[in-house]
């Protein structure tokens, strides 16, 4: 245990964290005690940080802190060498941080030595108080049931289309030859996941229509404009990529258009998901539990490929929340309506 985990250890923490870092440490982990943890937090989640570290030490097993602001400036430009040097002997790995602007590479620097050594790895980007007491508290035994009974309709999906009353009106051809994979908060060596966990996705083959997000937008655009249901911003997507976006808040589409013209392809879709932790019944401005919130949400930018198989990526990634879906899933046995106004027809 080096400093940094010891100044965790003393560091106080409100009660009402202990469910959701149990529920982190011991279900969605599953840490052993015989295992090795790189814990990666920053100045304000130090005390969240802290409820980990707790359960970190109860468990028993090795483990080392870092906090970022001791390590290099923010924002970041490179994930600090120490914090990737001890993730090369460790098994899990936690990063609590709260993002700043053009940070997308440290992360993804350290996600690239998660996929290397299939580490089991808890992305907790963007947590608060408020998610350690709602999303983090969520039962994600059944969430994982949930997850697997639409991964399972989706894997024989040939076609989804989904639309809402606020406009959204999508269909999105699959490619067979790109992966759908569940992040339910049961975190495995194949596919590191955000926590709180609960979504399936995958790269979509192509997607065309419009997509209207009255609920929040990813990455630091997130922080900055937090729910979207009195300005929603309206994309046109064709090919698989933005045609044209409109919002009555101006700043806000033009954040979000410079932000999807970043490099060549970070205006393509490179993630289409569907949200399906039951313990959220609410946005909340934070993209983190938002984009588990029931219903479909897409992402333009990185597709994943080393994990869904698409050839191509994007040194971006912004995903868009949308509320109430209708979805219907289209296969080689006919079609079958998985969602209606935000609620799954489908049990745990």
């Amino acid at each position: 245990m080096n400093q940094a985990a010891t100044q965790l250890l003393s560091t106080s923490y409100p009660n009402e964290f202990t469910p959701g870092a149990q529920s982190a440490v011991t279900t969605c982990l599953r840490i052993q005690p015989e295992e090795k943890v790189t814990l990666i937090a920053d100045r304000s989640t130090e005390p969240i940080a802290a409820s980990l570290a707790e359960q970190l030490a109860a468990c028993g097993c090795q483990w080392n802190a870092f906090v970022l602001e001791d390590l290099a400036p923010r924002p970041l430009v490179d994930m600090p060498a120490a914090v990737l040097a001890d993730m090369e002997s460790s098994q899990v790995s936690i990063f609590a941080v709260q993002v700043q602007a053009n940070e997308l590479r440290s992360r993804m620097q350290m996600t690239d030595v998660v996929n290397r050594r299939h580490m089991r790895h808890a992305h907790m980007v963007n947590i608060t108080p408020e998610i350690m007491c709602q999303g983090m508290r969520a039962d994600f035994d059944l969430v994982d049931r949930l997850s697997q009974q639409v991964l399972d309709r989706v894997r024989r999906a040939r076609r989804i289309r989904a639309t809402t009353a606020a406009g959204t009106n999508i269909t999105a051809e699959m490619n067979p030859g790109y992966k759908w994979f569940k992040t339910s908060g049961i975190i495995s060596p194949e596919k590191w996941g955000n926590l709180p966990g609960g979504e399936c996705f995958t790269a979509p083959g192509e997607v065309n229509g419009t997509f209207v997000v009255d609920g929040v937008v990813g990455d630091w655009l997130c922080a900055r404009y937090g729910l979207l249901d009195h300005t929603p911003l309206t994309i046109e997507i064709a090919g698989n990529r933005i045609v044209r976006c409109s919002s009555l808040n101006k700043r806000l589409e033009s954040d979000f258009w410079d932000y999807t013209h970043t490099d060549e392809n970070s205006d393509r879709v490179g993630e289409f998901a569907i949200g399906t932790n039951l313990g959220i019944d609410h946005v909340i401005g934070n993209i983190l539990q938002d984009e588990k919130f029931p219903g479909i949400h897409i992402a333009f930018g990185n597709p994943y490929g080393e994990h869904t198989g698409a050839p191509w990526t994007s040194g971006t990634h912004i995903d868009v929340v949308g509320l109430g879906f209708n979805i219907w899933l289209e296969s080689e046995s006919g079609e079958e309506q998985i969602m209606r106004e935000g609620r799954f027809l489908i049990a745990a």
